[in-house]
């Protein structure tokens, strides 16, 4: 089912995806080589934690008994989603990684009043879900990773000014594919973008390559939905594997890979960026 937000609750969201993106900023000042992912870890955890908020991820159930270890989705290099921040690990000089964070704003009942927030009668917290993400140098890259992350920024920037009441998801799909496929890249197709807000995965899936013009799925954007696109370019194939952990997803043909994404409402006229400091 697709849900159309109130203006009230998009206020909420706005709030909490304002706090977000101050989250994300502080993470990527931390990254740098010798940094410890477990350290972002426990960064991420204590600035939500002092937010009144609460990690999206963090034991978010992955199919068969398996539960995401931490709060922070940190992919390194050819890791394309769903790389854990702990046990943690060391980056180094040339790295690339994705700080893929999400949280449910506020989950105290008396800021939620404080603020006259409305309640999110879909989560036992009663929050609202935001979610972003970013690609991040680790030092000095090579050439080729900062010719990608300009790239897959520039194809999230393109698919988002698709975003309107009226447009079909093709639009952002389509713009997205476009771009990525002029420069060389292969867009993940097994893995979308998604709405967002009463809980951290909604109808509908968001594609970001083309589908069949009369599918079902080419649904049409309506003001008051609140969805995230959040592009998976890779330097090489589209084409993607499972790690043997079971749930880290990594390029088939181990080239790099880069990810940004925003939380956004379809507004009146055409779009508002949710997840803006």
């Amino acid at each position: 089912m697709v849900y159309i937000k109130t203006k009230e609750e998009i206020e909420a969201i706005r709030a909490g995806g304002k706090i977000l993106a101050s989250i994300l900023k502080r993470l990527k000042a931390a990254v740098k080589p010798g940094v410890n992912t477990a350290d972002l870890e426990g960064m991420m955890l204590a600035m939500v934690a002092a937010a009144g908020g609460r990690p999206a991820f963090k034991d978010y159930p992955m199919g068969g008994g398996i539960f995401f270890p931490s709060a922070i989705c940190a992919s390194i290099n050819d890791e394309v989603v769903h790389g854990a921040a702990i046990p943690g690990r060391i980056l180094k000089a040339g790295d690339i990684i994705d700080l893929d964070i999400g949280m449910e704003w506020p989950v105290k009942p008396e800021l939620r009043e404080k603020l006259s927030l409305p309640l999110n009668p879909h989560s036992p917290e009663g929050g609202f879900y935001t979610d972003m993400c970013a690609t991040v140098p680790v030092g000095e890259i090579s050439r080729e990773a900062k010719r990608l992350l300009r790239v897959t920024r520039e194809c999230l920037e393109a698919g988002i000014k698709q975003v309107r009441p009226g447009a079909r998801l093709n639009n952002v799909g389509g713009a997205v594919q476009s771009l990525a496929e002029k420069a060389g890249y292969g867009v993940v197709r097994d893995l979308v973008g998604h709405g967002v807000g009463y809980q951290v995965h909604e109808d509908p899936e968001i594609y970001h390559y083309r589908i069949g013009e009369r599918s079902a799925a080419n649904i049409e954007l309506k003001e008051g939905m609140v969805i995230c696109i959040e592009p998976m370019i890779n330097a090489g194939t589209y084409k993607i594997e499972v790690a043997e952990n079971g749930f880290t997803i990594v390029t088939a043909d181990k080239s790099l890979s880069a990810h940004f994404e925003h939380t956004l409402a379809v507004t009146k006229d055409a779009y508002e960026i949710l997840t803006l400091e």
